[in-house]
């Protein structure tokens, strides 16, 4: 279904194939065994090392200058060639986030949660009646992409094309080169958002768009200039794309927990305060992604093995999340769990600008989720998993619901 941690691991020779379907399923075996048996691993094949231990991931993460993010930040480091802020490292990623960053203040996710709740309250209203429906299809993919469509300014009528683009986009198992249709759905996402620019150039008005026309870009030598309207169409494509992706993934990977543990979502129906908790829990349980790709800037050595400079170098954040070194009893979903710190948002220079507005969105989703159903199982055949570069989660979500006497009346 998701995260199946319970699983065995495979006795024979370890190896860990990120594309390999088996893997994709169900990876925490193999996570289990690179973070006992090989916490330095090397794969020849797909050319790449992979770190699974919490604390080397943390660190490696918060060294930007030795774990560079400039050559991509998946296996297949395609991205390294796109203006996109994953990519770049200081003193050019400060000042592009710097910018981007005035789209999630505390004040403007504070403006947004009443339209969160009621674009939640919509999309589940229209279930209303329903034995069965898709979480996944009607309702994880639509909440975000409807918010992050709010929050930068995408018509109502445009939001299914930009989500169609995208998920066209991000359709790779990253074996294959890019399809004709993978690469024209990019450059027609590309060029929906930049159209949006431009339009907005012409018609300033007091939305995202145009703030981000209005604020300076300020370089290391003290200069400034503004972004112009293909730059602007970047950064619209990241927060168009990984805006909704993250909680797409998350929401029914966190269906799927409440499903194995009913005792925890029994307590989360009866008081919903403690869903704060819980979403950290979500997010540490089976994060949306699995993986940062880092390129290695000197020689690393850790645990007697060096990796050499130069390499592709990913960041489990997978394994990390559930290594027993940090998280006692890690494969157990535990809303009581301490946690400190987590790496499910990335750390240091490149952790999400939207970690704010994803945790909202998922508090809000759950919270009218279980307002509504107190109970779920999941329907036998009704997931399908979705390969997808380092996103893992589910292309569809079938659940069976008995609604509560108050969402019936």
């Amino acid at each position: 279904m998701t995260a199946t941690p319970e699983a065995p691991a495979d006795a024979g020779a370890l190896e860990y194939d990120p594309y390999d379907a088996e893997t994709v399923h169900n990876p925490f075996p193999v996570y289990r065994r690179l973070r006992d048996e090989a916490p330095v691993y090397v794969n020849e094949q797909h050319g790449f090392w992979a770190l699974s231990r919490y604390d080397d991931v943390v660190e490696a993460h918060l060294d930007h200058e030795t774990f560079t993010s400039t050559h991509g930040v998946t296996i297949e480091g395609l991205e390294r060639f796109m203006p996109l802020l994953i990519v770049k490292d200081p003193p050019d990623h400060t000042a592009h986030r710097r910018v981007v960053s005035t789209l999630f203040t505390p004040r403007r996710i504070g403006q947004l949660e009443s339209f969160v709740r009621q674009t939640a309250v919509e999309l589940l209203d229209r279930l209303r009646g329903r034995d069965t429906f898709d979480v996944v299809q009607e309702f994880a993919i639509r909440l975000p992409l409807d918010v992050i469509s709010e929050l930068i300014g995408v018509p109502v009528e445009l939001r299914a094309e930009v989500h169609r683009l995208s998920d066209i986009a991000a359709a790779r198992n990253g074996r294959e080169p890019l399809t004709k249709e993978e690469i024209q759905a990019s450059m027609g996402l590309q060029e929906l958002l930049t159209e949006l620019a431009r339009e907005r150039r012409r018609n300033p008005g007091d939305d995202v768009i145009t703030t981000l026309m209005q604020t300076p870009v300020e370089d290391e030598d003290g200069g400034r200039r503004y972004l112009d309207d293909d730059e602007i169409g970047v950064r619209f494509l990241e927060l168009a794309f990984a805006g909704h992706e993250t909680v797409a993934k998350l929401i029914p990977n966190a269906v799927v927990a409440l499903a194995w543990h009913p005792e925890q979502r029994a307590r989360l129906g009866a008081d919903p305060s403690q869903l704060p908790k819980a979403v950290e829990e979500m997010l540490r349980w089976d994060p949306p992604s699995h993986y940062q790709g880092r390129w290695t800037t000197r020689d690393v050595t850790l645990h007697g093995v060096t990796i050499p400079a130069g390499q592709r170098v990913i960041l489990l954040t997978g394994a990390a999340l559930h290594d027993p070194r940090q998280f006692p009893d890690p494969e157990t979903f535990d809303m009581d769990r301490l946690l400190e710190r987590h790496v499910a948002f990335g750390l240091g220079r490149h952790v999400c600008l939207g970690a704010s507005l994803a945790r909202l969105e998922t508090r809000i989703a759950f919270e009218e989720l279980l307002q509504r159903y107190p109970e779920w199982d999941l329907v036998e055949g009704g997931a399908q998993r979705r390969m997808n570069g380092n996103v893992r989660g589910l292309r569809n979500l079938i659940i069976a619901v008995k609604p509560s006497p108050a969402a019936i009346g």
